[in-house]
């Protein structure tokens, strides 16, 4: 078992009580594996503890990106929360270490040995 960090990268940010997670693949085989197994309800489930919403996920192929939207996760958003991260910059990183089955050939794509 690994987590999404094996294989993608991410950026997290705050739209008022919502917020929004980018996960960036490191490679276009990473990108398949991610629109084929990453879902918004994967997702959803990996943050209920913290009260999420609907979740929904938006594709960015251009980039290599899955972009999710979080809603409510903020709790009230920047200015009246009272999480530690009213913003929700750490999201994308916790998202990262969601424990993920990986398929042994796309980890050595990524780290191809000598």
């Amino acid at each position: 078992m690994r987590t999404l960090h094996a294989i993608a990268f991410a950026r997290s940010g705050d739209k008022g009580s919502s917020a929004n997670v980018a996960v960036f693949a490191r490679t276009p085989a990473a990108y398949a594996w991610l629109q084929a197994h990453l879902t918004a309800a994967k997702v959803e489930a990996y943050f209920r503890p913290l009260g999420v919403g609907p979740v929904r996920r938006y594709e960015v192929p251009n980039l290599g990106a899955l972009n999710f939207v979080l809603p409510g996760i903020l709790a009230g958003g920047g200015s009246c929360s009272l999480r530690i991260d009213a913003q929700g910059k750490t999201l994308g990183q916790a998202l990262l270490a969601m424990p993920v089955s990986l398929p042994p050939e796309l980890l050595s794509s990524l780290h191809p040995t000598p």
